[in-house]
Parts: C-alpha cells; sequence; structure tokens
C-alpha cells in the first residue's frame, strides 16, 4: 500500500516502529522458509475450497478472493521484495516516507525493569544496538513497550541520544507541572528526551470494535474462521493438527444477536473509505476546537500495526484513504513524523510526565496482576547475577566464556518480554506463557551457574544458541550498568 501511494505521489509521513524481536524473525532463513510453505499450504487450501463451493454463488466469489489474494501475497514476497522484508523497510525510510523508531531489545516493561539495577537501561541500549546493526545511523524515535513511562526512564533514552518517545495521555495530563497544552504539544522531559501524548479520541475511534469503525456490521469478521467451521478432512493440506485459524473467513461481522452474514468485500472497502474520510473530517474538527492562533498543534495517534490487515481485515484500506484524504486536505492539515515536527518547532514546554502505560486502568495492573506477578521476584534475581557476571568478565572473558555471556544474556531478555505476564493475567495461551518464562530462566540459570563457576558445558551452549538465536553480536557488557 505505502509502495502504490508512492509510485503515484502521495505524500506518505509515518513513524513505525519494528522491534528487535521482529527484525530477527524477518531475517531468519528458517522462519521465511516456514513463511513460504504456509502461504503455499493456504494457497491450495484456498483453491480446495474453490472446488467445493463451485456451486455456491455466495462463496465462490470469496474462495476466488482468497486464492488471489494469497497467490498474490506469495508473488510480491518473493518477486518483488526477494524474501526480505527488512530491505524493503530500509527502502522506505531512505525515501523519507517512513520514520523507522527503535524499541526495547524484547519489549520488556521498562518501569518494572527499572526496578532491579541495569535491567531497563540493557533493554533499552541493546534495542538501539539493534537498530543500529540493522538499519544503520542512530535511532530517534523510541517506542516505549506498552507506553509504560516512569521518571527515569527519560535517562536512560537521554543516553542513547532518542529524541522521542511516546506516551499515553494521561502522562502528560498529569505531569508536573501541568501540560499548558494538553496532548496537543510534545513536552521536553527533564532529561531532554520529547514525550508525545496518544489522542485518546481519535485512538477510540481506530482501535474500539465497540466505539470505533472496525465493529461496523460491514467490515469482515475476525473470529469466524472456516478452521472452526469445517471438519479436518476439508482443511487439508492446512490444519494437521485439528482445528484453527486459517485466515479464511467468510462471514462479516453482522450485528448483536444476529446470524452471521456473508461478507462483501466491496461493500467492505466502500465502508472503509467512508470511515477514512469521516476520520480525517472528524481530526479537522478536533484541531479547529483548540483555537490555537499562536501555536501549531499536533495530534498523535499510534496503534498496533497488527491491527491493520489482521484483527481489522480492512484497515489497509482505511489507512490507505486516510493518506489520500489528507495529501487532498494538505491546506488544513499536514502528516509528519514527531522528528520532523520537533525540527520545525523546537521551542517546548519541559514537564516530568507521569507514570502511566496505555494498558488497562493506565498503569501496570496488568502486568502486575496477581495472576502473573510470580514472575518478577524471578527476573530480578536473574537480573542481579546477570549484572554481576556482566561486570565479573568485564575485562577477562574468553572467547567461550564470550559465548556463554551473549546466550546468557539472551535468555535474560527472553524472559522478560511482557507478552507473557500479558497472556497469563487474560489467560490466552497461560500455560505457553508460563512454559516460556520459565525455560527461558532454567537455561539461563544453568548457564549463569557455570559462568559463576568458571565452568563450560559447550554441548548445552550449543543446544541453547541453537534454540534461542536472536542477537548474533549481542554486547552483553550492557548489562553491567548500575542504574
Amino acid at each position: 500500500m505505502f509502495q502504490r501511494l508512492l509510485d503515484e505521489g502521495i505524500p506518505i509521513k509515518i513513524a513505525m516502529s519494528v522491534t528487535p524481536t521482529l527484525c530477527a524473525m524477518l531475517h531468519d532463513e528458517l522462519l521465511r522458509h516456514r513463511y513460504l510453505e504456509h502461504l503455499d499450504r493456504l494457497i491450495a487450501l484456498a483453491e480446495n475450497e474453490c472446488q467445493r463451493n463451485r456451486a455456491d454463488a455466495a462463496l465462490l466469489p470469496l474462495s476466488e478472493f482468497y486464492r488471489d489474494f494469497f497467490s498474490e501475497t506469495r508473488r510480491v514476497y518473493c518477486e518483488e521484495w526477494n524474501c526480505d522484508l527488512l530491505a524493503l523497510l530500509q527502502q522506505l525510510r531512505s525515501s523519507g516516507s517512513i520514520e523507522i523508531i527503535a524499541s526495547a531489545a524484547t519489549h520488556g516493561l521498562l518501569p518494572i525493569l527499572q526496578q532491579t539495577s541495569g535491567a531497563a537501561s540493557a533493554q533499552t541500549a541493546l534495542g538501539c544496538d539493534s537498530y543500529r546493526e540493522i538499519f544503520g545511523g542512530e535511532p530517534v524515535g523510541f517506542w516505549l513497550p506498552e507506553c509504560a513511562y516512569a521518571p527515569g526512564i527519560d535517562q536512560l533514552l537521554q543516553k542513547q541520544n532518542i529524541r522521542w518517545f511516546v506516551v499515553d495521555a494521561h502522562a502528560l495530563e498529569h505531569a508536573q507541572p501541568a501540560a499548558r497544552r494538553g496532548t496537543f504539544a510534545p513536552c521536553y522531559t527533564p532529561a531532554g528526551p520529547a514525550a508525545f501524548a496518544r489522542d485518546v479520541n481519535a485512538s477510540r475511534q481506530v482501535w474500539s470494535a465497540e466505539a470505533g469503525y472496525p465493529g461496523h456490521s460491514a467490515y469482515r469478521d475476525f473470529y469466524r474462521d472456516i478452521g472452526f467451521d469445517l471438519p479436518a478432512a476439508k482443511l487439508s493440506p492446512f490444519a494437521s493438527h485439528g482445528q484453527k485459524f486459517t485466515g479464511i473467513k467468510y462471514h462479516r461481522v453482522t450485528g448483536r444477536d444476529q446470524p452471521k452474514k456473508i461478507y462483501d468485500r466491496a461493500a467492505a472497502e466502500m465502508t472503509a473509505r467512508e470511515h477514512a474520510r469521516h476520520f480525517v473530517e472528524q481530526r479537522l474538527a478536533d484541531i479547529e476546537s483548540i483555537g490555537a492562533d499562536d501555536w501549531l498543534p499536533i495530534m498523535t495517534i499510534p496503534f498496533d500495526a497488527e491491527l491493520f490487515g489482521h484483527w481489522w481485515f480492512e484497515g489497509p484500506v482505511f489507512l490507505e484513504h486516510v493518506l489520500r484524504a489528507t495529501a487532498e486536505s494538505q491546506d488544513k492539515v499536514a502528516l509528519t513524523t514527531p522528528a520532523e515536527f520537533l525540527a520545525g518547532n523546537p521551542t517546548q514546554q519541559v514537564v516530568q510526565p507521569s507514570a502511566s502505560s496505555w494498558g488497562d486502568k493506565g498503569f501496570l495492573d496488568v502486568w502486575l496482576d496477581q495472576k502473573c506477578s510470580w514472575i518478577y521476584p524471578h527476573l530480578q534475581t536473574a537480573a542481579r547475577r546477570m549484572n554481576a557476571l556482566a561486570k565479573k568478565y568485564d575485562a577477562k572473558a574468553t572467547p567461550e566464556m564470550e559465548r556463554m555471556l551473549r546466550q546468557t544474556g539472551r535468555e535474560l531478555l527472553l524472559s522478560q518480554a511482557s507478552d507473557w505476564p500479558f497472556l497469563i493475567r487474560n489467560e490466552t495461551a497461560k500455560e505457553y506463557a508460563a512454559q516460556r518464562v520459565t525455560d527461558h530462566l532454567r537455561r539461563f540459570d544453568q548457564l549463569a551457574g557455570a559462568l559463576e563457576r568458571g565452568d563450560a558445558d559447550p554441548e548445552f551452549l550449543a543446544q541453547c544458541e541453537e534454540r534461542d538465536n536472536l542477537f548474533a553480536n549481542l554486547n552483553w557488557r550492557r548489562f553491567a550498568v548500575s542504574c
């Protein structure tokens, strides 16, 4: 979609985080191979669906749509992008249309990790190291995992020369001193980097299934999938191990307490275009209502990228027409990135944003819930051990010890991901999440114990490296920081 707009000369200005773990996955040859196998199975399943529905006037066009959609996806991925999405993102970044920003190494929740010496600092520094290695140059913006901020995190970002980051609205609404312009202007933090606050009303219109666009009756229903509607025999060659989501969905959201109606792709696309125009009109009205005669207001509207195309299948159509509509209204509103805005508007208020996140209830309740709180004493103990090991071996690590320290750091980083407590608290794949934390900490413990004793276990180390191989050049000395 971005490429199509740029080919047409439509201006794009978007900031996008590509997290270090996602970069590692996109770069991994095994996962690229598995993705192609996945596409091949989808295409074969869609072909089978065309045959199964050949006498069904309502379903056959949808089956053909999915077959063509998956086939074109494979063609573009292989022939145009050479199976390398990172190279494509680098091209878009070089064009000046997309500002790619850094994030924490494994999406660790920084205000919680901040309680243990060196843990939040390592997540931040290693995330920026990954950015430099993948994209070249220095990161200017930084995505705080879960938008979670606490005083002191601005200092960690300043050490990496980060110039801006995003917080939730109440971080500036309850800032000290009060943010005079609310969420319509960034504020510099005491350490230097600027905080841009999420606009709540604009965000709700796009991400909320109840109060926003994605719940419209014309849009595709995410949960109704042939992987659960059809018997396993009809899902070959896709589902060999029971029912699962396939991505082939024939029904639309419809309405509450009504039988699901068949999805109409043309009607859904028309609705997305209408919602895009409505969205831009509403933002124009919001900006005009501020009455800012002597200063330039900005609206910051961040979303999880998976919303567009995954949860909300028509999301890319909506986003495309938002970009088209803003291009048509450049005399009233302009797209920009936070870095560009600061370059043109360098004078801003200095405040200390309040501790906050964009999670339920606004701070850390989701991740500190009693269902998942058992994780943190173990993470704190491991982080303290890693800090001590990094200091111990700082000037005297042999090549074998270097390998062990890198792998020990990988296991710790992977155990710190905010996804695990989130899944446990929400009871979605909670057994898997708990097992992942336990497994990473168990491997960490065995590696750390060997390092503490001055031993080496080449066979176990090789097994760990094969299993968890992200951050090939991980700088384990980042864990030696004392703040």
